[in-house]
């Protein structure tokens, strides 16, 4: 097949979803598909061009609205048809044909203008709550959402994102929502949660989940892990925000007495209290927070959002490491209560200590809860994940025809 990948930012940008979009093209190009990559033009440089996935980079109107563009590091894809990127990309469509356009955030929007009856399948990953929500996180003061409201949204993404960038991110994931709605052939959700807080209801749609293949290896020379522990730590691996539970985990760490440390990687967005026992390494490339993961006995993450899908949590089953995560989200597609982590009630500051205590003084638990979590890792593999991305295609594939009049395979 003909696969045009559709991603706001693509490598040398690094992030989860930027891995999870160039993962999945080179695995898709590995089974003999034909796979290009449109994406904005990033301010970090050129994308590879050596792994047989091609890349075309498309130009933003936004340039020119510098109240708009957002962060330094990452051109903003806004939740509407730019019309700078809508020309980019019939350019493209006119000279390269794909069976199959596969979006992943808000760029997609810019394909909405050119989809037509004839055209390609068209399916829709979903890595967040972005179908629904202007801040794609589906929270709304310290709690979960309740759901979409016109002055809520409003108020709440001018408060993110500020006035002129909130008001139109706001307008425009009301608008796109629908037009998306009528027009996607398949939905393809990363995790339940996401499927149900984005309401997919009866839309057509599969949930996928992220995969994870084999975890960088060790470096030879890491002088960012000098300040790691020598003996045994539990690990935080994500930005150090209140949001996602770090003053919580801190708290609950500060109630254990003669425990080892506690590592926190990721950036410093939150002033923590002195607390002995708490490091703070700061953020670290991927290969060496992963290092650091393979050093600790256990990574804890104890979001107080509904996290979309636990990547991190599915990173430390791979290295054989339990994970303490909170029940919510995506987290419990991945971590199973008692067989693979522990689950505690994101924000009990109580469950939480306990679950930490409970693992680090149980050596038993932790060996056994680690096996557990590297089989399970298994089910989350690529060749596991990529072909039910496959048969999505096919499946979208069938449904594009049967719109068209024809039938399906």
């Amino acid at each position: 097949m003909r696969i045009l990948m559709l991603a706001q930012s693509y490598s040398p940008v690094v992030g989860g979803e930027e891995r999870i979009v160039e993962d999945l093209s080179r695995e898709l190009v590995r089974r003999g598909h034909e796979v290009v990559v449109a994406t904005l033009a990033q301010p970090a440089g050129e994308p590879p061009r050596d792994s047989g996935v091609e890349v075309e980079l498309l130009g933003s109107g936004l340039d020119r609205l510098p109240g708009l563009s957002g962060d330094p590091e990452r051109r903003y894809a806004p939740p509407a048809p730019d019309p700078v990127t809508v020309r980019d990309l019939r350019r493209l469509l006119q000279r390269w044909r794909p069976d199959v356009v596969h979006g992943h955030n808000w760029l997609v929007d810019a394909y909405l203008p050119l989809d037509s009856r004839d055209g390609p399948a068209f399916v829709l990953s979903l890595h967040d709550y972005s179908l629904r929500c202007a801040t794609k996180r589906f929270f709304y003061r310290g709690a979960v959402c309740s759901g979409p409201a016109a002055r809520k949204c409003l108020a709440h993404a001018v408060e993110h994102y500020g006035a002129a960038k909130g008001a139109a991110t706001a307008l425009g994931t009301a608008v796109c929502e629908r037009w998306l709605r009528r027009r996607v052939d398949l939905f393809l959700p990363v995790s339940e949660a996401v499927r149900e807080l984005n309401s997919l209801g009866t839309a057509p749609s599969r949930v996928i989940p992220n995969f994870i293949g084999e975890l960088p290896p060790s470096p030879a020379v890491a002088p960012e892990l000098e300040r790691l522990p020598e003996g045994p730590f539990a690990l935080y691996f994500g930005d150090v925000t209140e949001d996602k539970g770090v003053g919580k985990l801190v708290e609950a760490y500060a109630g254990l007495e003669g425990a080892p440390p506690l590592v926190l990687v990721g950036r410093p967005l939150l002033e923590l209290p002195a607390v002995p026992g708490v490091v703070a390494l700061g953020r670290l490339p991927h290969p060496l927070a992963i290092e650091a993961l393979r050093r600790s006995q256990f990574t804890v993450a104890p979001t107080l959002l509904p996290e979309s899908f636990g990547i991190v949590a599915l990173e430390a089953a791979a290295a054989g490491k339990p994970a303490i995560v909170s029940a919510i989200g995506g987290l419990t597609d991945v971590v199973r209560d008692g067989e693979t982590g522990l689950l505690v009630r994101p924000g009990d500051v109580t469950a939480l200590r306990t679950a930490l205590r409970r693992l680090f003084a149980d050596a038993e638990l932790r060996q056994r809860l680690g096996e557990a979590a590297r089989r399970r890792a298994l089910e989350f593999s690529p060749d596991v994940v990529v072909p039910q991305f496959e048969a999505a295609y096919r499946a979208a594939l069938d449904s594009r025809l049967k719109k068209r009049g024809g039938s399906g395979r």
